[in-house]
C-alpha cells in the first residue's frame, strides 16, 4: 500500500469515537490508494464507516471522534514542477493548510443536500461565498463563475436560479447546486458520499451521468462511497468493500464482481435483483444485521453472518489482508493454507 504514483493514499487509518458507553472504532485500519482520473468505489452496508473515512480525509470528524492512528498522504505538484507530499493527519483541524485543502484539493460532496445547504442563503451566495474563500476576486466576478458553474452542472436558467434558496429546487437540482459548489475552486478530488440517495432512478441516472462527464472533462479523481453495488458496477474503476470498519476485500471492479472472495462481498453481489431472475422469486438477504459498535464479535467481525465460518478460527483471531492474484485482496481464512 501507500503507492507513489497515487494522488491520495491512506494506511492504516483509524477513527475512534468516545462515547460514555465505550468506544466505537468507526474506522480500524483502512486503506488504500486513490489515482489521477480515476473512481474508487467504497462499499458496505449503513454503519460500516465508510462516511466516517471520508470525513476523516477531510479532518472534519463529527465531534466525539478523533484519528487514533494512521496516514493520510496527499500528493500535489508545485509551482516549481516538484511533487509536494503531505501527510493530512498531521495538520491541525482548523488549521490555515487543511483549510485551504479543503476545497482547493479534495471536494466533498454530503449526503443529503437539503441538510448541507443553509435554508437562509440563495444557492448562489453559498457558492459565491467558497469561491471567494480561495480565490481573490470580487463579488461580481465570483457570481459570474457561480452562474457558469450552474449552468455547466445542467441546471436550466441559472441566472435566475443562483437567486432562489434550497427549498425552492427539486432533489435533483439540489444535488447539482451541491457539485457546482464542490468543483467551484476546481479539486483534484470528489468525494461523493452517497450522491444519489432519495432521487428517483432517473435522477439517480442522470447524476451519475453527470459525474462521468464531469471526470473526464476535468481529469476528476473521485471517491464514490455507496451501498448500492449498480451504481460501483457503473461508475467505479477499483472497489474497496468495508464491514464494521475495516476492509474485507479490495480489487479492481472486474474482479470484484466477476470473482468476489469474501463471504461478505458475495452476499452483497447477491442480493442485486436480476433481469434474468424468475418472476416473483424473492432477493437473497444476509443473514442478521451489523453488530452493534459497543459489541463487536471476536475474530472475524462477519463471522457470525457468514455462511463459510469455520469454528476454531474465525471466531478466535482476526484475519489479515492477503493479495489473491495482480491486485485483489481479502481479509479471510477461507484463502488461508494454515486453517485448511
Amino acid at each position: 500500500m501507500n503507492d507513489q504514483s497515487a494522488i491520495l493514499s491512506v494506511k492504516n487509518l483509524k477513527t475512534y469515537f468516545y462515547q460514555d458507553e465505550g468506544i466505537v472504532r468507526a474506522v480500524d485500519g483502512v486503506s488504500f490508494d486513490v489515482h489521477a482520473g480515476k473512481t474508487l468505489g467504497i462499499v458496505g452496508e449503513s454503519g460500516c464507516g465508510k462516511s466516517v473515512t471520508a470525513r476523516s480525509i477531510l479532518r472534519i470528524v463529527d465531534r466525539g471522534g478523533r484519528i487514533e492512528g494512521g496516514e493520510i498522504w496527499l500528493r500535489r505538484p508545485t509551482h516549481n514542477g516538484q511533487l509536494d507530499e503531505i501527510d493530512l493527519v498531521t495538520l491541525k483541524e482548523h488549521g490555515r493548510e487543511i483549510r485551504s485543502i479543503r476545497g482547493e484539493d479534495i471536494a466533498l460532496i454530503f449526503q443529503e443536500p437539503m441538510t448541507s445547504l443553509s435554508a437562509y442563503h440563495t444557492v448562489g451566495n453559498q457558492i459565491i461565498e467558497a469561491i471567494r474563500l480561495h480565490k481573490p476576486i470580487t463579488h461580481k466576478e465570483a457570481r459570474e463563475e457561480a452562474i457558469e458553474l450552474l449552468r455547466m452542472v445542467g441546471i436550466p436558467r441559472p441566472e435566475r436560479r443562483i437567486d432562489e434558496y434550497s427549498f425552492q429546487l427539486s432533489g435533483g437540482l439540489r444535488q447539482r447546486v451541491m457539485i457546482a459548489m464542490a468543483l467551484a475552486c476546481d479539486p483534484r478530488i470528489l468525494i461523493a458520499d452517497e450522491p444519489t440517495t432519495a432521487l428517483d432512478v432517473t435522477t439517480q441516472a442522470q447524476i451519475l451521468d453527470l459525474m462521468r462527464r464531469l471526470q473526464e472533462e476535468r481529469g476528476l479523481s473521485i471517491i464514490l462511497i455507496t451501498h448500492d453495488m449498480g451504481v460501483i458496477a457503473e461508475m467505479a474503476d477499483d472497489v474497496v468493500v468495508m464491514y464494521l470498519g475495516k476492509v474485507v476485500e479490495q480489487g479492481p471492479v472486474d474482479e470484484i464482481f466477476h470473482a468476489p472472495r469474501h463471504p461478505y462481498t458475495r452476499s452483497l453481489l447477491r442480493s442485486i435483483p436480476s433481469i434474468l431472475a424468475e418472476p416473483r422469486t424473492k432477493l437473497a438477504t444476509i443473514t442478521g444485521s451489523i453488530p452493534h459498535p459497543y459489541d463487536r464479535p471476536v475474530g472475524c467481525p462477519f463471522h457470525p453472518r457468514c455462511q463459510d465460518f469455520m469454528a476454531g478460527a474465525c471466531d478466535v483471531r482476526e484475519p489479515v489482508l492477503q493479495t489473491l492474484g495482480e491486485r485483489q485482496t481479502v481479509s479471510c481464512f477461507l484463502y488461508d493454507e494454515q486453517v485448511q
